[in-house]
């Protein structure tokens, strides 16, 4: 079992594994507004937010399921998400793993 694992509904991904991933992309700014669709389904410790570190990079993956512009999850990164928007930020270090990263790191959901 990995040691930080992201879960949404019935899907899973290994977040360790993903920040592996991550090192084969590039880190580039994202719009955070474009990010928060499920953000209403995230837990947000506020303490904890205030102490994230903005400057790591947000991970985001796309989605086998969703047709764009839905088609990007976050699954690390929330709690700096909350405190970029508390801050009034309008981007954040990003890296997107393609395709066959994102079913690597995938644990459950969709087609497994």
């Amino acid at each position: 079992m990995p040691d930080e694992m992201f879960t949404l509904l019935g899907w899973a991904w290994d977040v360790d594994l993903a920040t592996r991933l991550a090192r084969r992309h590039p880190v580039r700014p994202a719009a955070i507004r474009t990010l928060t669709g499920v953000m209403d389904l995230i837990r947000i410790d506020p303490d904890h937010a205030a102490t994230v570190d903005l400057t790591k990079p947000l991970l985001v993956v796309p989605l086998p399921c969703a047709p764009p512009p839905g088609n990007r999850l976050v699954i690390d990164g929330w709690h700096r998400i909350h405190r970029a928007l508390d801050l009034g930020m309008e981007e954040l270090p990003t890296v997107l793993l393609d395709p066959a990263d994102e079913r690597t790191c995938r644990l459950r959901g969709g087609d497994i």
